[in-house]
């Protein structure tokens, strides 16, 4: 398939994905997630091929996520379109967590909530100095997803919290510093993984492809999440957050001032149910058990106005000024978010 929004190449024995609508920084839609999908079967029961490598075209991004400006059309008609696209998103993030081939994701330029998805389950993950990688949904009335929950909790101490709701974006260094990533390597040199790779012998193993992948590595950088880990850890430790605000109001430097006045720019709702997600993605055993978790929130936020309004004012008038509602987090009562936790109906199936 050598056109449309996924194009599907084999080249040698590397199945080759490429996200292709550079113009929109290749965004998800639901005919690539079926896309992926029937690609991702069928390279895993071709015995010619031996890795799977997902890329971007362009050189802006990865993939920025989901297609919000379709999700929020969606959720206006009230046509399910939105509920189908997460549920299918999903079962793809956990089909490449367990792929049974090695699957190297490219994480070139942007690669933001769904491209997390679509990279940071792999097995193998590749930033590069362009990477800009970020779970920005607290900024639209939403939460983290695709797995982030599952992802988030397995960073160094509190690294995974202060991504979570922040939602800012980090760098090549900082993404490997959260275990979001493996290794960096220049964008100029991605070509040439591709081309080792696709002379992988049938039947590699992932010991193969980090061979293949240390001849490209290089020095990943200093990672400002690793040199700010004492502020993060004290201030995001609590579960509570107003108490994460109250510890940063606490703390002396411009990185806990960032963090505090970029928090209060969030929605407090979203901030709020973020934090419970992530902590109970900690406690969970498996990546399916927090994606089950994610659908309930997600499909409840088709019913929450700040997800409209958040949209509104990030993609459609573009005005950057959301109006939430509630306006503070201390204005948001238990019961509320309590009710975006209860299981989806029916059940995401994986």
């Amino acid at each position: 398939m050598q056109d449309g929004e996924v194009i599907i190449e084999r080249r040698g024995t590397a199945g080759i994905i490429r996200l292709n609508r550079p113009r929109a920084l290749n965004s998800l839609t639901l005919a690539m997630i079926r896309r992926i999908t029937q690609a991702l079967d069928g390279f895993a029961r071709d015995a010619d091929v031996a890795a799977v490598v997902a890329i971007g075209e362009g050189e802006r991004g990865f993939c920025a996520g989901g297609d919000i400006r379709a999700l929020h059309e969606s959720a206006r008609a009230g046509d399910g379109l939105a509920g189908t696209f997460w549920r299918e998103e999903f079962r793809l993030n956990h089909m490449i967590a367990v792929y049974p081939k090695p699957y190297v994701a490219l994480m070139d330029g942007i690669t933001m909530g769904g491209g997390v998805g679509l990279s940071s389950h792999g097995r193998h993950r590749i930033v590069t100095e362009r990477t800009r990688l970020a779970m920005p949904e607290t900024g639209i009335g939403y939460v983290p997803d695709v797995g982030a929950t599952w992802l988030l909790p397995k960073a160094p101490g509190e690294a995974g919290t202060w991504l979570g709701l922040t939602g800012l974006d980090i760098d090549a260094a900082d993404a490997i510093h959260a275990r979001l990533a493996d290794i960096r390597i220049a964008s100029s040199r991605l070509g040439d993984v591709i081309e080792t790779l696709s002379g992988l012998p049938r039947g590699s193993s992932s010991g193969d492809v980090d061979g293949v992948l240390q001849l490209y590595a290089e020095p990943p950088g200093e990672s400002r999440l690793r040199q700010n880990a004492p502020m993060i850890d004290r201030a995001f430790r609590f579960d509570s957050v107003e108490e994460i605000l109250a510890a940063l109001a606490g703390e002396d430097g411009e990185f806990a001032a960032e963090t505090r006045r970029v928090l209060l720019t969030r929605s407090p709702t979203s901030l709020k149910l973020a934090l419970q997600l992530l902590r109970a993605g900690r406690r969970s055993a498996s990546l399916a058990e927090c994606l089950g978790r994610e659908l309930g929130a997600c499909l409840r936020m088709l019913n929450n106005p700040d997800f409209f309004e958040g949209i509104r004012a990030a993609v459609i008038d573009k005005d950057r000024n959301p109006k939430w509602s509630p306006a503070s987090v201390e204005a948001v009562e238990a019961a509320a978010v309590e009710r975006f936790l209860q299981p989806a109906e029916p059940p995401l199936l994986l």
